[in-house]
């Protein structure tokens, strides 16, 4: 047998055994009516038995809707919803009102995107760092090139000067809810 028909046998095995034909195929209904195969990222997969990933926990939630838009201007969907392991240090919404008036509609514009990337690449680690296992001085590389140092006081942790105020897990790591947006050096 040659490397391609135990590739196609491999493929028939695992499709049949997902509950599959080998015939089938993802589709999506368009406005227009007709059945056109699914397009796009990780992100534009369909799974509503599992846990969600980090975009859709913060998508989930009423508290994140800026850093929804955000990481959907920025087009980090896709990447955010790969396999990770992530930690994602999430900011609420109000601790993006809390920025200078006018710094979030600026950095939504097209000509500032590589700013704002920046700044969200820099809310993300890989890995999955839990408060529990944090140390307080702990200095922890993050996607954008940079550092971000953990405090540990009192049972409280923090990321820089950001409080962590929740932690929710997700089916790619996990989402660190915290009240300050943290700007890169």
């Amino acid at each position: 047998m040659n490397i391609k028909q135990l590739t196609s046998l491999a493929l028939v095995a695992l499709i049949t055994a997902c509950g599959g034909s080998a015939d089938t195929a993802p589709t999506r209904t368009s406005d227009a009516g007709s059945t056109a195969p699914k397009e796009g990222g990780q992100s534009t997969v369909v799974d509503t038995e599992s846990q969600p990933n980090v975009v859709g926990v913060a998508v989930g939630s009423p508290d994140h809707t800026t850093l929804v838009t955000a990481v959907t201007t920025a087009e980090l969907v896709d990447a955010l919803s790969n396999a990770g392991p992530f930690t994602v240090f999430a900011p609420t919404n109000a601790a993006f009102d809390a920025l200078p008036a006018g710094t979030v509609d600026g950095l939504l514009k097209a000509d500032k995107r590589d700013d704002l990337i920046n700044i969200l690449e820099y809310h993300v680690a890989l890995g999955v760092f839990k408060t529990e296992d944090m140390r307080d001085g702990q200095v922890q590389g993050v996607v954008n090139g940079g550092n971000v140092t953990f405090h540990v006081k009192d049972g409280k942790a923090m990321v820089n000067d950001a409080n962590i105020v929740a932690s929710v897990p997700a089916a790619n790591g996990l989402v660190l809810v915290i009240d300050k947006v943290l700007l890169p050096k």
